[in-house]
This record gives C-alpha cells, structure tokens and sequence, in this order.
C-alpha cells in the first residue's frame, strides 16, 4: 500500500486538524514531540505521512501531488486559485472575510468611485470588486498591518480577515461589505482523487460525521 501524504497549515490549524483526525483513529505521535526536527512524520501502521508548511504553499504541494491532501484556510485556497478538489468545510477556523474602512467610506462603496483597496489579497480583492461588485479600484498589496493603510490614507479601504473586529474598532474601522465567509477546508490532489478515491472517501466520510456528531452535542 501506498503512503497518503498529508500537508497542514502550521499553527492553530495544524493542531486542530490532528485533533480533529484523532477522534477518528488517525494519530501520528512523532508529531507531538515538540523537540523533534523531523520534517515528515510517519505513521506505518497507517501508511501516512505528514508534514506542515506556511498556509499559502498548502494549495501548491496538494496541486503538485506532493501531498495528496491538504487542510488550509479557505482563503488561502482562494488567493492561491490552484487545481484541486476542496472537499469537506471542517467547520473550525470560522472568520470572514471583509471589506473594512471608515464609516464614511461606505458611500464610495455605494456610489462604486473609483477608489484604493489595500489588501493582502489580491486576488480575493480583484474577484470581488471586478467580478462582483462590477467597481474598477486600484489594489495596493501589503504584507504587514492593513489597518494601517486607510489611516495614513494610503488606501480608502481594506479587505482582510475579520475575526472579532476588534482591531478594527480600536482604530476607527467598521466592516462595510461582507466578501465570503471563511473556515479550514480539506483540499485533495485531482489524481490521488482517482488513484487512492477509496481510501480518501474513507476519511472524509469519517471526517464529515465527526463534523455532524460535533454538531448535534
């Protein structure tokens, strides 16, 4: 038998992901030990491996068939646009994605001016405004705090992550539009899809009524 090749977001996803595979018999102890230097962990008795990358190389190891699945941020998948079957909304992770700014640029958003978006996502943004909204804006990418940009007047708006808006308010910003809604998603490589479709239905059906049990308590 084939290994099945796992890659995670680092950090909190990472975590939650390996609890959330532990309810249903999938473990992998040589991840637990913090001190391990080991990049790719190995469960035999199960034939899996798994190994943790930043969020945004996620969706390029699963489309690359480096990993055969993959647990990422649903933005990230959006951002990244690769070719690769999402499959199954893990339900955790929930935050939204918005259009954020102060109160009175919302008339900008209204009238559809001709404004500056600043962003972490470019391509997010561009969808929204272009394809959605049908409102031609300039995006200026940034990397570090994008609340920052509406209030050096950099940009009239942003789009980013919103968790609690609590960062917002602190700075004079609202949300203004929601985008889409975000949570962690299982991505699969399109051929592993086909070439292992027993096992990896195997653990999404496990997944999903982990999900649903989850829900009902």
């Amino acid at each position: 038998m084939e290994y099945l090749t796992f890659a995670l977001a680092k950090g909190r996803l990472a975590n939650k992901t390996l609890e959330m595979l532990e309810q249903v018999g999938i473990t992998c102890e040589e991840m637990k030990d913090k001190e391990s230097r080991k990049l790719i962990f190995v469960n035999e008795a199960l034939k899996l491996k798994f190994f943790l990358s930043k969020g945004p190389d996620v969706p390029t190891y699963v489309e690359y068939g480096a990993a055969d699945i993959g647990v990422v941020g649903k933005d990230t998948i959006m951002e990244e646009g690769r070719k690769l079957y999402e499959v199954l909304d893990l339900g955790f992770g929930k935050c939204r994605m918005c259009v954020c700014g102060p109160r009175d640029a919302k008339e900008y958003l209204q009238h559809k001016d001709l404004i500056r978006v600043a962003t972490k996502y470019p391509n997010i943004t561009k969808d929204y405004f272009f394809n959605k909204k049908h409102q031609t804006v300039e995006i200026i990418k940034l990397n570090g705090s994008i609340e920052l940009a509406p209030i050096v007047e950099l940009a009239d708006v942003i789009v980013d992550i919103v968790e609690t808006g609590s960062t917002l308010r602190e700075n004079g910003l609202e949300v203004l539009e929601e985008v889409c809604p975000l949570s962690a998603r299982m991505i699969v490589n399109q051929i592993s899809m086909k070439t292992e479709h027993q096992r990896i239905m195997k653990i999404i059906g496990d997944l999903r009524a982990a999900i649903q049990k989850t829900e009902v308590l």
